[in-house]
């Protein structure tokens, strides 16, 4: 019983593997070729190749070496969301800022110690 629970887990852990991948390869998609090389964050056939190869292995699921490679893929998507997403959105004037100065923090005008 307890193994069938923590088999369902597993699962479920790799199909949010899968489904990060596959989100993160749309985004990657979608994004102009000449924001990558404007945010210095390498091509953007190299991200789609990457979040590609991280998709088909995960919805393969590769014996042996596979889980190494799902690792490797997982750590390539979550670098794509938190390193050359954010890049790619601030080029692209996609960062949802609501008007304010370069100088605004999260929680206002910063005025230098004023």
């Amino acid at each position: 019983m307890l193994m069938s629970g923590f088999a369902s887990f597993v699962g479920l852990l790799f199909l949010a593997m899968l489904v990060l991948a596959a989100v993160a390869l749309v985004m990657a998609a979608l994004a102009r070729p000449d924001a990558y090389v404007a945010a210095d964050k390498k091509t953007k056939n190299f991200w789609l190749i990457l979040l590609g190869a991280a998709v088909l292995v995960n919805l393969i699921g590769i014996p042996g070496l596979g889980l190494m490679l799902q690792i490797a893929g997982l750590i390539a998507t979550i670098v794509f969301f938190v390193d050359v997403r954010p890049a790619l959105k601030q080029v692209t004037g996609g960062g949802g800022r609501r008007g304010g100065s370069s100088s605004d923090g999260p929680y206002g005008p910063y005025n230098g110690g004023r």
